[in-house]
């Protein structure tokens, strides 16, 4: 490549860097969306609390600390109900299954794990997840992306795991079969149906941080879950990086599977990418966005999107991936070959 090759190529770029389209921005709206699931799991159990002491009239009755907590959730819920005992009713559960204002909503997980256990399906829970399955279909491993309450401590886990190698520690990057969350889950409905307990909920994260944040803001305590839910972050660090998410969750298991023929996908242009392959350093699942590898793991975070440089990853309608187009023809590759084939055919004009 020569020098006025490089300017041109550099031009390029710096001309896409000028005008970032709405998509590399979706990432930020996805951590925003991860922060209020995160939240609503705090909320709930404190107006859980707060609903409970109204419903007793024992406010004379309460600690100094629980009429502190009592004026303080009194001051920021008076303004939406009157009658806290019951309009809070209203809002209820967490990302395992839940009642929003009338519209009752339920992961998929949840409602297999209920019909291996109960080895009967009940319609009315069936129905509640309909909406996460729908999504599922149409935009493959969103849940487990935008709305899972685990995924946003696994990504700061991530950079915690960075600023650790910074410091000189190396984290764990084994690799192990995909197939593996799939056994999971075969295992843990196998083990529901034979014992009648919804035994997936003991160890899939979004289950367990719903349920661990309700003991300690509602009761005051940790349960087991919470050690489990450590050892999976020390997983990601000692062994795989978001290792517990790409090989042992039995609900990224489903969601794959849900979503592995999604209608909404990302997609690279290889005319304007320049093979940088910071979308494959940057994807948490493994991926290899540079060479138009996505699967059914893609959970369309849009982090490879928002990093690229050259904006050359979208969003496209289709059922399958792209076959890998080759070397992207901003990369030193694709010249390469390309004034090497060029060459090829001046010297064959030149003989003729």
């Amino acid at each position: 490549m020569n020098n006025a090759e490089l300017i041109v190529s550099n031009k390029a770029v710096s001309e896409l860097s000028k005008h970032r389209p709405l998509r590399r921005y979706l990432n930020k709206l996805r951590w925003l969306s991860l922060c209020l699931v995160f939240a609503m799991l705090i909320i709930l159990p404190l107006l859980s609390v707060y609903q409970t002491y109204v419903a007793s009239h024992g406010y004379r009755l309460l600690s100094p600390s629980g009429k502190h907590f009592y004026d303080v959730m009194q001051f920021f819920t008076s303004p939406f109900t009157d009658d806290p005992a019951n309009s809070l009713d209203a809002v209820k559960g967490s990302t395992w299954s839940g009642n929003f204002f009338g519209f009752k909503i339920s992961d998929p997980l949840a409602v297999l794990g209920q019909i291996a256990a109960a080895a009967a399906i009940y319609p009315a829970f069936l129905i509640t997840a309909l909406t996460p399955i729908l999504f599922s279909v149409l935009f493959g491993r969103f849940y487990c992306g935008w709305i899972c309450p685990a995924t946003l401590l696994y990504e700061l886990n991530t950079n915690l795991a960075v600023w650790l190698q910074k410091l000189g520690f190396r984290p764990g990057h084994r690799e192990f079969a995909r197939y593996l969350k799939y056994f999971v889950l075969m295992v843990c409905l196998v083990v529901s149906a034979l014992t009648g307990t919804v035994v997936v909920a003991v160890i899939y994260p979004p289950a367990i941080i719903g349920r661990e944040l309700y003991y300690a803001l509602a009761l005051g305590g940790f349960g087991a879950g919470t050690v489990f839910f450590m050892l999976t972050l020390l997983f990601d660090i000692l062994v795989a990086r978001r290792g517990f998410c790409r090989y042992l969750c039995p609900g990224g298991a489903l969601y794959s599977l849900l979503g592995r023929y999604r209608l909404l996908r990302i997609q690279r242009q290889v005319q304007q990418c320049n093979d940088c392959a910071k979308c494959n350093a940057v994807c948490e699942f493994g991926l290899n966005p540079m060479r138009d590898d996505f699967g059914q793991e893609c959970n369309n975070c849009c982090a490879c999107i928002a990093i690229c440089p050259t904006d050359a990853l979208i969003f496209s309608t289709r059922v399958t991936d792209i076959s890998s187009q080759g070397a992207g023809h901003l990369g030193p590759k694709y010249r390469k070959l390309h004034l090497a084939n060029t060459n090829n055919i001046c010297d064959e004009d030149a003989k003729a």
